[in-house]
């Protein structure tokens, strides 16, 4: 079974590969080297086909949130998903509420959900990786060079086969827009900044925030 580090996309064949992604739906494009998700009051996500494991790998990406446009809620999401419908991790970027989520969740619930406030520029790139037993959700400004913004004793699911990527686009009100996505797993090298954990505290997303709804 193959590692997400094996799911790599330029996103510049301009048209989305339906094998790679064949659990799409909302109608995404690719579009001058980035996936284009619609973010309305739908739900519009690329998903990979379950058929990876995170076991020793990763997901990185850059990363451009949907606009406010008069939301209060205008969400993308970052997920690898189990087989078990709100057990996941990953991101979820909110400009309307300019602010990240950092979660684990199972059963769509996390009570150590993070919720640093969002940077457009340390956040430009997210990544999400597995290391002899730890998960790491990390951010940098150029994909090269990362601060980790939260640890957590990887749970079992994550070394099984049969997980899924989601990025999704979702927002309560307020103008269509998309949320963007490119060089998924083409990062260069870099080192990880010294522990930058964010301080756990009230946040403007409640423990089983609904965009992150997982298909």
């Amino acid at each position: 079974m193959p590692g997400f580090g094996m799911l790599r996309d330029f996103f510049d064949d301009g048209v989305v590969d339906p094998v790679v992604w064949s659990q799409s739906y909302g109608d995404p494009v690719e579009a001058a080297g980035r996936a284009r998700v619609p973010c309305t009051t739908g739900y519009a996500a690329l998903r990979s086909a379950s058929a990876y494991t995170l076991a020793w790998s990763q997901i990185s990406l850059r990363v451009w949130p949907p606009a406010p446009g008069g939301a209060s809620t205008a969400a993308c999401s970052i997920l690898v998903l189990s087989g078990v419908g709100g057990t996941d991790a990953g991101f979820l970027v909110d400009r309307a509420q300019s602010a990240l989520g950092v979660y684990l969740r199972t059963g769509y619930a996390d009570d150590g959900a993070l919720f640093p406030a969002y940077d457009p520029v340390a956040h430009a790139w997210l990544r999400l990786r597995e290391d002899a037993g730890s998960l790491y959700w990390e951010a940098s400004p150029d994909g090269s060079a990362w601060s980790v913004l939260r640890t957590a004793p990887a749970p079992a699911w994550v070394s099984q086969p049969g997980l899924s990527l989601l990025l999704e686009a979702h927002r309560d009100a307020g103008v269509p827009d998309h949320a963007e996505f490119g060089s998924l797993n083409i990062a260069r090298p870099g080192s990880v900044a010294a522990t930058a954990r964010a301080a756990a505290g009230p946040g403007p997303y409640a423990r089983t925030g609904p965009t992150l709804s997982g298909g």
